[in-house]
């Protein structure tokens, strides 16, 4: 999102913090809430664009969308919705999809209150990679031939029981509804929010074997010093790094293992 977009986004998450702070708020209610409006207006363009139209008075789009949702959704979501179509957007698309985020944000914010938000961001990290490792899972959950019901009982087949309530919705509105998002492009953005509500940043840690809690202690602490930030580890296994870690924070990569060490060397040899 640019501009006047960003900055619209910007404030309803402020006013989705303030809601949620109030322990009167079901934020896993208003989680689903959010998204049953996210597919209203992903489905009605035409009411998409009437509440982003920069030429109607923000007051009077409020108005529209307490008239149709006042009966639908509890007084929190239509409050938050309300903020939304006040304020102005770039293109009418960016509407929904800060519905989606304010959505995802919330269920975050129950898994934080439960005190699960680490489960749920491990468990994020883990599904990720298993949809990557198994070809067959990843494209029954993107067929476009299966039903959103079909994609949505295999999760639960997958999920249910196993992980935390949080983490199976958030997979399963991505994986029934992408909105055009890939899979794997979905579940890192919803990781990167996870570990946003601790305002931290996650690091992708491989090693040939798992890392000891002094280890993992260390290495949070250092990496928490190179970048000014709490950092959360998901922690990855793969026998081929012979030795040392494989970190990578964003799109930057710190490389300590042996074999690419090896392999630099070679390089530097044949050249």
């Amino acid at each position: 999102m640019n501009g006047a977009s960003r900055e619209a986004l910007a404030a309803a998450r402020e006013r989705l913090d303030a809601l949620t702070d109030n322990t009167s708020v079901d934020a896993a209610q208003l989680a689903a809430e959010l998204a049953a409006v996210t597919a209203l207006l992903h489905r009605e363009v035409s009411l998409r664009r009437v509440l982003t139209d920069p030429a109607q008075a923000g007051e009077a789009k409020a108005e529209l969308a307490q008239r149709l949702l006042g009966s639908q959704v509890s007084g929190p979501a239509v409050d938050l919705v309300a903020g939304l179509v006040r304020s102005r957007w770039s293109q009418s698309r960016d509407l929904v999809d800060a519905l989606e985020q304010l959505a995802d944000a919330a269920d975050l914010t129950a898994a934080q209150q439960a005190g699960t938000l680490d489960n749920v961001e491990d468990e994020l990290f883990r599904f990720g990679r298993i949809v990557t490792s198994n070809t067959e899972l990843r494209a029954a959950l993107t067929s476009r031939k299966a039903t959103a019901p079909a994609k949505g009982e295999l999760l639960r087949s997958l999920l249910g029981g196993r992980a935390d309530a949080a983490t199976e919705r958030l997979v399963t509105r991505l994986v029934t509804a992408p909105r055009g998002r890939s899979l794997e492009a979905g579940l890192e953005s919803l990781s990167k929010l996870a570990a946003a509500r601790r305002d931290r940043m996650v690091a992708v840690v491989t090693s040939a074997v798992p890392l000891s809690d002094p280890q993992k202690q260390r290495l949070g602490a250092a990496l928490a010093k190179l970048y000014g930030r709490t950092m959360h580890l998901n922690l990855d296994v793969d026998p081929e790094v012979l030795g040392g870690i494989r970190v990578q924070v964003g799109d930057e990569v710190i490389n300590g293992s042996l074999a690419d060490r090896i392999e630099d060397a070679t390089r530097r040899m044949a050249s």
